[in-house]
């Protein structure tokens, strides 16, 4: 087992509950300033790593046999996170698992894995409205955006545009935002970014990864 030698950002159970009141009420929830300053460092450092190594892919649509490349439905390039040899990331992937087991106490959900991935849009991308979740499929039941964007600012785009009723929410991507919502329900697109745009980008899952096609 590897130690930790960064402190994890606590939350109170008072605090979780205010978060899922929220999501369980509007069907996603808003968290500013979500891990330590510490943890966003080293989140930001391992992207910039990974960007300046061009380890980050095109992204595509579907699964398994049906991934294509899409360019006119989303222009995102991504990395998928390791948790077993990413180990520059323990801190975040142990500050994940706490989130999982508050999910799993007060949702009475049986998350059982997660997995998620670096996303970078290019100035002028974007990723039309969708989803989270693959036809046939229901394995994906949160789903989590972190945001990684020091100096965003109005006018820079990137917004997280959530699909409702009484009218659509723009989201601004912020450093340090965590945006968490209902995989299945919450019908959302990321709007042209006039700049480069990070993320961290992923999913709680009722199997394991892997598993979700079975």
């Amino acid at each position: 087992m590897r130690t930790l030698f960064i402190e994890l950002k606590a939350y109170s159970d008072e605090v979780y509950l205010q978060w899922f009141d929220e999501l369980a009420q509007k069907d996603f929830v808003v968290i500013d300033d979500y891990l330590s300053e510490e943890i966003f460092a080293k989140v930001f450092d391992f992207f910039q790593v990974k960007r300046d190594d061009d380890a980050l892919a095109k992204a595509g649509i579907g699964t398994l046999g049906d991934h294509t490349i899409a360019k006119e439905i989303r222009g995102d390039y991504v990395y998928w996170i390791d948790k077993n040899t990413d180990t520059e990331l323990d801190a975040l992937h142990v500050q994940m698992d706490d989130l999982v087991a508050k999910v799993n106490r007060y949702l009475f959900l049986s998350i059982s894995d997660f997995e998620y991935h670096l996303a970078f849009y290019p100035k002028g991308t974007y990723y039309q409205k969708h989803l989270d979740q693959f036809k046939g499929r229901n394995n994906r039941q949160l789903s989590y955006v972190l945001y990684l964007n020091k100096d965003w600012q109005q006018g820079d785009g990137g917004e997280l545009r959530i699909f409702r009723e009484e009218g659509d929410l723009d989201i601004a991507p912020k450093a340090n935002r965590l945006v968490l919502f209902k995989s299945g329900v919450v019908e959302h697109e990321v709007l042209t970014t006039e700049t480069g745009r990070m993320s961290l980008t992923g999913w709680m899952l009722n199997n394991p990864v892997g598993l979700g096609f079975l």
